[in-house]
């Protein structure tokens, strides 16, 4: 859950955007048993081995100062990794090497290797980083500084932050296109920044109340909104980039994720306490899935089999069937869980 935070040094007091999101919403509206003739030499889970590399969910635990991870096929915890403090958003390098994690409260973004689950390296960012979001081709990652209306770039290779671009009032989430752009929520100014391939701002979309989360389809065709405000969701055309429609989505739509085929949408509704699933074509809400109390962040897992939900408010995750949209096992995360990221493979 987003918190804002004042005072002197270091000073912070918390305040929940639960508690804004409630003004507003009163406001508003088997295999065979026999053994090998022969002894076999056991198998690595390496590529092009027969057997792919093990799909991870890592959970950033806000309240804990650590991440969770968690095995996806066998629906696991596997290890538990301290960050920095505060830790909220997460995102997975795309060829799963690493997962970024915003350490909010730090001023930083830790970089963690999937491989041993361990952090490496902690890269300086600018005031309360919200999100870490990595490029399509994982050359950068983009935290989005809640607290200094700017952006950090960092460099994966040399990790180290090589721009700074202002972005607008209080930017929460990212999201990154196949073309090198970026696109930036800004929670304060109602819209959405764009950065060039240079990382250079462009242009500035007007969106809904309290833009938040954002998500983008794997062609880069489609930009998604969660207007938390509003209990809207905005289409953004990156041709255009201008708004194409306005959904209905809940009381407080946050985390967006978007299936593998683009054909659904998965919001948390953290006001309702439900995974909304969303039909791309109509922007007709399919199934309200319950899960924990106060949803955050929502990802998909390769295939689109799953659906991971963090429940803030219950400190677990919520792993969802989205053909049987239901509940398939709930498990426990760390204190206060907020963004997740699954890694590719």
């Amino acid at each position: 859950m987003l918190r804002l935070f004042a005072g002197s040094g270091r000073s912070r007091v918390r305040l929940t955007l639960g508690c804004a999101l409630a003004v507003v919403a009163c406001t508003a509206a088997a295999a065979s048993s026999a053994p090998p003739p022969t002894p076999r030499p056991a198998v690595r889970d390496t590529p092009g081995k027969g057997f792919p590399m093990r799909i991870a969910a890592y959970v950033a635990n806000s309240g804990s100062g650590t991440v969770s991870s968690f095995d996806v096929r066998l629906e696991r915890a596997v290890a538990t990794t301290p960050v920095g403090a505060g830790p909220t958003g997460v995102g997975a390098a795309p060829d799963g090497s690493h997962v970024y994690v915003a350490n909010g409260l730090a001023d930083s973004v830790t970089f963690v290797e999937t491989a041993n689950h361990k952090a490496v390296a902690t890269v300086p960012v600018g005031s309360y980083p919200f999100s870490a979001t990595p490029s399509r081709d994982g050359r950068w990652v983009f935290a989005a500084n809640w607290g200094s209306g700017t952006v950090s770039v960092i460099d994966t290779a040399g990790r180290r932050v090589i721009a700074t671009p202002a972005s607008g009032e209080l930017p929460h989430s990212v999201a990154t296109l196949p073309d090198g752009t970026t696109y930036v929520t800004n929670s304060g100014s109602n819209d959405v920044a764009v950065l060039s391939r240079g990382h250079e701002p462009v242009a500035r979309i007007p969106v809904g109340d309290f833009p938040s989360g954002i998500t983008a389809t794997v062609r880069g065709d489609r930009v998604y909104v969660a207007n938390t405000g509003a209990g809207t969701i905005s289409v953004i055309d990156p041709a255009t980039r201008k708004v194409t429609a306005t959904w209905p989505a809940g009381k407080a739509p946050l985390g967006l994720a978007v299936s593998p085929d683009g054909q659904r949408l998965y919001a948390a509704d953290s006001a309702a306490d439900v995974l909304l699933v969303i039909d791309t074509a109509t922007g007709g809400v399919l199934a309200q899935v319950p899960v924990g109390k106060t949803p955050q962040g929502v990802a998909v897992s390769p295939g689109g089999s799953r659906v991971w939900v963090t429940n803030e408010g219950s400190d677990t995750v919520s792993v969802v069937d989205p053909g049987l949209t239901k509940v398939r096992t709930t498990l426990r995360t760390g204190n206060q869980p907020e963004g997740i990221a699954i890694t590719p493979r």
